[in-house]
């Protein structure tokens, strides 16, 4: 019974760690934007969001205007279905970390993604976080990849 559970439990560390190496976060850029700064010329002809082929994720998706983590994502393995981002901030006037999430579906290949933090969420535009943690988490809740700022790893 001992042994089973030892290969049971190596297969699904093996899985785990083999999807950690498929996927893995080319880039994340924090930072403002306006609500403007999405318009795009097909809107004015259906009156609907085009983002192209970012996945825009907003904390709240009927407003625009916010700070933003544009982050590519680089999976060389298969899709990933029910996975999440689970984003942790920082603000300057609040030293606990706010945790938000965000739902997705990682495609095989290159992926990006605007992970907004929108109205209440974010104060005012001239705020930026004083430190963040990015991670991306399978639908089992096992860390995929992650990314942090400098001082996020800074001790305490």
């Amino acid at each position: 019974m001992r042994f089973l559970f030892a290969v049971v439990l190596f297969a699904a560390a093996s899985v785990a760690s083999s999807m950690a190496a498929d996927v893995k976060f080319v880039r994340v850029w924090p930072g403002w934007r306006d609500s403007e700064s999405f318009e795009r010329i097909a809107e004015y002809f259906t009156g609907k969001e085009d983002t192209g082929r970012e996945v825009v994720l907003r904390t709240h998706p009927d407003q625009r205007a916010g700070f933003y983590f544009l982050v590519r994502v680089a999976n060389s393995g298969a899709e990933i279905s029910g996975a999440k981002f689970v984003l942790q901030v920082i603000l300057p006037s609040i030293p606990e970390p706010k945790t938000l999430t965000f739902p997705a579906e990682i495609k095989a290949r290159s992926n990006v993604f605007q992970l907004g933090l929108t109205g209440s969420d974010w104060p005012d535009k001239d705020i930026h976080p004083v430190a963040w943690k990015l991670e991306l988490r399978s639908a089992d809740d096992t860390v995929v990849t992650s990314e942090q700022s400098f001082l996020w790893a800074l001790p305490e």
